[in-house]
């Protein structure tokens, strides 16, 4: 990835700008529009954004580099200065809050507030790493999105996947919208990713964690991980009937949770 990456920014409003903006990270494999459900239910006037991370979405592919997603965070910083963004309440999920953790070790100065959703703070053991190189491996050859589809069903709660099978659906066609090589830089950067707990107690700012009743994925004992890592008081909220694409299960407590913290950034 060249320095000068720009990312592809779908802006969901435009507000004054003596409000801080709201930055959206998206999961993995999935794009921005994830965040179609919370964007709407986000209250205020402030800016509300969501950036569509390297080779996925609208973002050009991340060229030959070393997948990493300390270039990710990067890439992220630069869009956002380039848009005129210094400071920002950052909210990722998933990949995006392995993204969020990264640009907090890497940009302090970025983040006023922070918002972790379905996520972890540790590195992959050698079976996930495993797996996920072997993942982007079959990608690669097959050139296509096959490897990744079952998880249109697997980030889903079993509540969800029982009564509102057609979310699958939803996420499958996002999935599809992905382009192979996207997606297996995307695993490839997951798998190097190292373990960024004492990032989170030198963040001293306004926090909230988040995490579906049902994430099979990352479940609860990892929400509980991020918290206590936290030095400020972080809210912890468990969202029920979801598993661990809340922002679709279930929008509501997480557009929710990210008012309350609004409040704690603006206390005015």
């Amino acid at each position: 990835m060249t320095p000068t990456t720009r990312l592809n920014v779908l802006t969901y409003r435009a507000g004054p700008r003596d409000l801080l903006p709201v930055v959206l990270l998206h999961a993995f494999p999935l794009d921005s529009r994830m965040w179609d459900d919370v964007a709407p239910l986000v209250p205020g006037a402030r800016t509300l954004l969501a950036v569509d991370l390297p080779g996925l979405g609208s973002s050009a592919g991340p060229g030959t580099s070393a997948p990493s997603l300390d270039d990710a965070a990067d890439a992220v910083a630069q869009t956002l200065v380039a848009v005129g963004l210094t400071r920002a309440v950052v909210v990722g999920l998933s990949m995006g809050g392995y993204v969020a953790l990264a640009l907090l070790d890497r940009h302090p100065g970025l983040i006023a507030g922070l918002g972790l959703l379905d996520t972890r703070s540790t590195a992959d053991d050698d079976d996930t790493r495993a797996n996920r190189l072997r993942v982007a491996a079959e990608l690669e050859l097959s050139g296509t999105v096959d490897a990744v589809r079952p998880m249109a069903r697997a980030l889903l709660g079993e509540t969800s996947r029982t009564l509102r099978p057609e979310l699958a659906d939803r996420i499958g066609a996002l999935i599809e919208q992905q382009t192979p090589a996207g997606v297996a830089w995307s695993q490839r950067a997951m798998a190097g990713r190292p373990d960024r707990t004492e990032v989170l107690a030198r963040f001293a700012g306004p926090a909230f964690v988040l995490v579906g009743a049902e994430d099979e994925v990352t479940p609860l004992a990892a929400a509980r991980h991020l918290e206590a890592a936290l030095v400020a008081a972080a809210e912890l909220v468990v969202v029920p009937r979801s598993g661990h694409m809340t922002s679709i299960e279930n929008p509501e407590p997480v557009a929710a949770a990210l008012a309350a913290l609004l409040l704690r950034v603006d206390p005015s």
